[in-house]
């Protein structure tokens, strides 16, 4: 009885299967920063919504929308464009989409 390797690695070679490995490393990466980022997202609009002082909401604004920001761009760098679900999903404020990418 003999053992065949999978088709999808049978003409692979050694550097080949090295790139593979490495592009599987980089989407882990991605994927990993992808959740710290929504982690953030939700970190700082938990601090929105449960701030009532009025003196710090402009700045938990600005907290939140530099958050919000990177998330989506990291979501586009994984390959994910439309946002839609993402906006509904966490309950962003417009107060916080209106400030997307200001500094």
């Amino acid at each position: 009885m003999s053992l065949r390797p999978p088709s999808h690695l049978a003409g692979a070679t050694a550097a080949e299967t090295a790139f593979d490995a490495l592009g599987h490393e980089i989407l882990a990466e991605k994927a990993a920063a992808l959740g710290r980022a929504g982690q953030r997202v939700e970190e700082t609009l938990a601090r929105l919504r449960d701030n009532a002082d009025e003196q710090l909401r402009p700045r938990l604004l600005k907290d939140a929308a530099e958050a919000v920001h990177g998330y989506f761009i990291q979501r586009e760098l994984c390959g994910l464009r439309k946002h839609d679900a993402v906006i509904r999903e966490y309950s962003i404020p417009k107060a916080v989409l209106a400030r997307l990418g200001a500094k």
